[in-house]
Formats: C-alpha cells, structure tokens, sequence
C-alpha cells in the first residue's frame, strides 16, 4: 500500500506536519516495498486559499491509498475522499513513528474533517 504522511522535513526523522494543505513536504511510502520518496509541497505552503485542495490533487495525482497527517480541514478531506484516499489524521511524533503506528492499525481513520477550514 502506498501512503503519504505530511511532514515537517524531507526525511523519515522529520516531524509530522500537524497541517495537510500547507505541509512542507509528503513523505510517500509504499508499505510493501519500502521505497519512500519525498514530495514538495512549497507551493501551498503559503498560499492565500486552496492550499487543501491543491495538496489533496497533488497527493491523489501520486496514486496513494492513505495519508497520515496531524489535521485536515473539509475541503482537503472532500478532495481526497473524492480521490478514494483514506485519511488518517492526529499523528504526531516522527514521519517513522506514524508509519509504524499506521502499520500496526494504532491510527483510526477519520470520518470528517477535524478542524475549520484556513486553520493553520
């Protein structure tokens, strides 16, 4: 399975970003290979509006089936649902970690959206 995870910077150590839409970066990895690759995100990090829903196009564009990030606002949720992304949001500590928790089912998939939208 392919999965995203929002991260604070470019390597498995760094932090999760608690924001999806104005992640620095996406950390994609594929749970059975283990192949990781690191994505961009700086051109939502400071974005006006939209920052949700470019991110949410971006990350359905890499072909993952889940995303694990600190929160998510309605618009990115709609996004990715749409794109048949399941999202797992209140990760904390390390790009790692979350991975190790999504693997081991410690993370719960979220139903909604958990914070307004434009919140940083």
């Amino acid at each position: 399975m392919k999965i995203a995870v929002t991260a604070q910077g470019s390597d498995l150590e760094a932090e999760v970003d608690s924001r999806f839409g104005r992640s620095r970066y996406f950390i994609v990895t594929d749970t059975e290979t283990q192949e990781v690759s690191v994505v961009d995100n700086q051109v939502n990090l400071n974005a006006a509006q939209g920052a949700g829903i470019q991110a949410g196009k971006k990350v359905v564009e890499l072909g993952v089936q889940a995303v694990i990030t600190g929160h998510v606002g309605p618009n990115a949720f709609a996004t990715l649902q749409a794109g048949g992304i399941d999202i797992y949001n209140g990760a904390t500590g390390t790009v790692a970690n979350a991975i190790e928790q999504f693997n081991t089912g410690k993370l719960q998939k979220a139903p909604s959206a958990d914070v307004q939208g434009h919140w940083m």
